[in-house]
């Protein structure tokens, strides 16, 4: 007889329920523009560039990302300027929330890899996601970088021009 088991599957609300605001804001000094800001819709998935003139809100630009997607974006916004660590967007990657604990099981289980010879396949699917993120940040001039053994950073693509106003 087969077995049948039912996964989990995470929903854009359910992974970033530990945020208690559905819309997070990152004003990333030194990556955008003065007076712009990449607004997270954590319910909807969409990452917005925003922009006031006149005292009025204007939506430059928006993308669309997956759970996977908003899940290892989420820790590079929010580590931004300093870079973010491989045990923490695994630990984001894997639960969708971050805990002490979550970061702790997976800096063991990327030392235990590394030790067995395995950190690029424990690896693998976090970078495929990483790899479907990095494509849609760059329309907003952002490019995530790697960090040799580190983890990743966001940085200013070069001779990127933000869109104006």
């Amino acid at each position: 007889m087969q077995r049948v088991s039912l996964r989990k599957v995470k929903t854009p609300v359910s992974y970033l329920q530990e945020n208690s605001e559905e819309i997070l804001h990152f004003s990333l000094q030194g990556l955008l523009p003065a007076g712009h800001t990449l607004a997270l819709n954590t319910s909807l998935g969409t990452l917005s560039h925003l922009a006031c003139k006149d005292e009025r809100p204007y939506m430059l630009m928006e993308q669309q990302f997956t759970t996977s997607e908003s899940c290892v974006l989420l820790p590079l916004l929010e580590a931004y300027p300093y870079y973010c660590p491989y045990e923490l967007l695994l630990a984001s990657f894997n639960s969708g929330r971050v805990t002490e604990a979550a970061i702790a099981r997976s800096r063991k289980r990327l030392m235990e890899a590394q030790e067995a010879g395995v950190w690029d396949q424990e690896m693998r699917p976090v970078r495929n996601v990483l790899s479907r993120t990095r494509l849609k940040t760059r329309s907003f001039g952002i490019e995530i970088s790697s960090i040799l053994e580190t983890g990743y950073i966001l940085m200013q693509m070069p001779r990127h021009k933000h869109p104006e106003l």
